[in-house]
Order: structure tokens, then C-alpha cells, then sequence
């Protein structure tokens, strides 16, 4: 995957396709960072990632728990997080944030722009677009260097 990918007229039928994309990037980028409006689509996606990186248990939003471990079938593990109901950063801080994301497991957080100074220089960003009701645009692009930290 180049720099930047934009997938157009994204269907729940290709989100399979798309997300086997990513899967090829979890070895060299472990914190991915989903944005979109409510109802986009990120959760949907995230979970495709999961089936395709070989995730068979069944999945859920962790917006009440913050984080959802899974685990691969190589029993690797994924860690999903949803920051959507988090009132202060140092709530994310207190749960461990930094040992996620620096643990070499792929990290999928929802609503990253609640933790901007926690969010590591190495990371993808995931933006889905809503088009209309069945369709969506998904622009990933990869910061692969340390930089500093920008949601």
C-alpha cells in the first residue's frame, strides 16, 4: 500500500478487500487510527480487519469497556479501543494506553482525537466518509516515522 490509499464506493461486500490491505501493514504499523462521524462505519471495519487477520471469536464495540482484546488463530492478539465516551485523556492514560500501544500488537482505536498527546508518531489514520446510505471512502495513510504526535 502506497503512502496514502483511498478506497471509493466502499460497500459492506468489499470491506474484506479493503481491510486485507491493512492486514498486510500490521507487522510494520501496529496503531491504526479510525475517524469518522457516528455511524460511518469504523467499528464495521475494524471488525473486518479482525476477520482478516484471522480473528474468529465474535466481536463488539468496547465503547463501554474501552478496550476488546482478541485473539488469531496464530494466538496473536488485536487490541480494539473506543475512546468515544472517555471525559479526560488521563482516563486512557490510567487504563495502560502506552503498554498497548508499544506492545508490537495492533492497536485500532476509535475516537483518537480524545488522546492527541498519547497517540505514538508511528501510526496509520483510517478515515471513512460516509457517500450515501451503502457507500463509503476509506483514505488510510501511513506516518511511519517518529514524528510529533498529531490525531
Amino acid at each position: 500500500m502506497p503512502e496514502e490509499a483511498v478506497f471509493r464506493s466502499v460497500t459492506q461486500s468489499d470491506l474484506a478487500d479493503v481491510a486485507k490491505e491493512v492486514v498486510k501493514r500490521l507487522n510494520t504499523i501496529p496503531v491504526w487510527l479510525f475517524h469518522g462521524e457516528m455511524g460511518s462505519g469504523k467499528t464495521t471495519f475494524i471488525k473486518a480487519i479482525c476477520r482478516a487477520a484471522g480473528v474468529e471469536e465474535a466481536m463488539s464495540s468496547p465503547t463501554f469497556s474501552i478496550v476488546n482484546e482478541y485473539e488469531t488463530r496464530e494466538h496473536s492478539k488485536i487490541y480494539h479501543f473506543d475512546f468515544y465516551r472517555i471525559k479526560h485523556e488521563a482516563e486512557a492514560y490510567d487504563i495502560g494506553t502506552e503498554e498497548y500501544f508499544y506492545s508490537g500488537y495492533p492497536c485500532f482505536i476509535e475516537w483518537p482525537e480524545k488522546i492527541p498527546s498519547l497517540i505514538p508518531g508511528r501510526r496509520a489514520k483510517v478515515s471513512i466518509q460516509v457517500e450515501n446510505n451503502t457507500e463509503r471512502t476509506i483514505v488510510i495513510s501511513v506516518h511511519e516515522r517518529e514524528e510529533e504526535n498529531r490525531v
